[in-house]
């Protein structure tokens, strides 16, 4: 096992780098910026190079398979409250994140290499994206997933509408998406939303075992059979991008400025009546 020092992968700063023998890519969230134990939160950075980075493990001539997981407590935060508060006061930084999330969700089921994620702790926003966009998840029996949108006051955007009802269901993806509920890894392995759930301390190296297994295999078989079976994603792009540009759009509304203040505050939040939708 080896960190990457190699020019393909330089300029990134909040991911850390791992190859492993037979082609294995290991991708750490929050391993360079955050505090150790802490668990990694999508800021600016971590953003943007959550949504590159498969684009140059597209290209990768060294890599078969990609392992993504988190270190610390969890295998990933929501969005910086920081960055948030941006996107509420300034449609440019807006604009922008709204890009890198389409660009997320696309890079990734358009990346070539098949991706294995392994989530532990809290599995929320732009890491939880991978999680569970990638062609094999497993996940820890206590692993909470969240999709935190609702409880922000801006539309359950991201990945959600694009593979939550194709993996679990419409009724379950709209009882989690619109109560904004914690999915436990078992239940998520029970619903479908996750591929396998394992106790935590077999996590990685069951992670690991599945990496393997498809770093064997006849590349182009695999990678085709992806590009095959990810045709379903394509065809909801209409709803992922509906749904993205609804929750941009509540990004610029009052109720986000009250998400944003009860979470600050750590109170439940009282948003308005009524919608003009």
């Amino acid at each position: 096992m080896t960190d990457i020092t190699l020019q393909h992968y330089s300029a990134y700063e909040s991911l850390k780098l791992r190859r492993h023998p037979g082609g294995v890519l290991e991708v750490i969230m929050g391993a360079k910026g955050g505090k150790p134990g802490k668990l990694s939160t999508a800021d600016d950075r971590m953003h943007r190079e959550l949504a590159d980075i498969w684009r140059d493990i597209d290209t990768d001539p060294d890599t078969r398979v990609v392992v993504i997981r988190g270190e610390g407590k969890g295998f990933s935060g929501g969005g910086d409250l920081e960055l948030v508060q941006q996107m509420a006061d300034d449609f440019d930084v807006r604009t922008r994140v709204w890009r890198e999330a389409r660009d997320l969700v696309y890079n990734i089921i358009n990346c070539n290499k098949p991706i294995v994620s392994a989530m532990h702790g809290a599995a929320v926003g732009a890491g939880l994206v991978a999680g569970l966009l990638a062609d094999i998840s497993i996940a820890a029996r206590d692993a909470r997933i969240i999709d935190g949108h609702t409880r922000l006051g801006v539309t359950a955007g991201d990945h959600a509408a694009i593979v939550w009802p194709l993996l679990c269901g419409m009724a379950k993806a709209k009882y989690y998406l619109m109560l904004c509920e914690t999915v436990t890894g078992e239940e998520a392995e029970r619903i479908g939303l996750v591929s396998l759930c394992v106790d935590e301390a077999e996590l990685i190296s069951r992670a690991f075992e599945v990496a393997n297994k498809l770093a064997a295999g006849s590349q182009t078989a695999i990678r085709w059979t992806k590009y095959s079976l990810n045709n379903w994603l394509r065809m909801a792009g209409p709803s992922f991008d509906t749904s993205l540009a609804l929750e941009f759009m509540g990004f610029g509304g009052p109720d986000v400025k009250e998400g944003i203040q009860s979470l600050r505050e750590r109170r439940a939040p009282n948003f308005r009546p009524d919608s003009p939708f």
